[in-house]
């Protein structure tokens, strides 16, 4: 068995187990059940937004993609393919190289305040996280959940072995990191923060965040 087996096979890792009393399969069809159903309800609710949001992107580069895709790592770290609206420079993931001196994470994770390759359109649409709608797409699919740790496009083998705990469950839409206050830049900290949440996961526990998020957009919205 791999290195990365052995911090990645949930069965193995009793992290499911809720204060209730229900067991994990009960937990986890739940947590399934209720994220199929809610991203379902999303994703026609707020189809006017989206394409509102299509057509504004569209309209400010004609030529480039509307949709970004990009492989990311989720449960037990499979690859999946992740679908946003785009916000940056199409050769956005080129220029990545030239600005690595100036990522606030220097581990394996890239991340920068005033990322210059995000557009006017896209800057608008991270602030209210309008970007990240069509990751409702990769829910229903069963690739990803509405809360969970953000999806990371560094490959596992790059992690530190403690930090691949964070792939014990499905990458999420929402979670601790993205109704922090103060949100860390160190992909260590996020580690942690993911961790912590992959210990307490629970369906009440993901409501909460769900409730957060909703309540953060309406009195604080701040993009990423």
């Amino acid at each position: 068995m791999s290195d990365l087996d052995l911090y990645t096979n949930a069965d193995a890792y009793d992290h499911n187990v809720s204060r209730s009393g229900l067991s994990r399969s009960v937990q986890r069809y739940a947590r399934h059940s209720l994220d199929f159903l809610l991203a379902l309800l999303m994703l026609i609710a707020i189809a006017p937004i989206l394409i509102a949001a299509i057509a504004a992107v569209k309209l400010h580069d004609r030529r480039s993609p509307v949709f970004f895709k990009q492989t990311r790592y989720g449960l037990n770290g499979r690859p999946f393919t992740i679908i946003k609206l785009r916000t940056m420079v199409p050769n956005a993931e080129q220029m990545k190289s030239s600005l690595a001196d100036l990522s606030e994470d220097k581990g394996p994770g890239f991340k920068i305040q005033k990322d210059p390759r995000i557009t006017p359109v896209g800057s608008v649409l991270r602030k209210y996280y309008i970007d990240e709608i069509p990751q409702l797409y990769n829910v229903l699919r069963g690739e990803m959940a509405l809360v969970g740790p953000r999806a990371n496009s560094y490959n596992p083998s790059t992690y530190a072995p403690w930090q691949r705990r964070r792939l014990l469950v499905k990458p999420g839409i929402t979670g601790t990191w993205q109704i922090a206050r103060d949100k860390p830049t160190d992909f260590d900290k996020r580690c942690q923060m993911d961790i912590e949440y992959v210990q307490q996961q629970s369906l009440r526990k993901d409501i909460a965040i769900l409730v957060a998020t909703v309540v953060m957009l309406v009195i604080r919205p701040s993009g990423y």
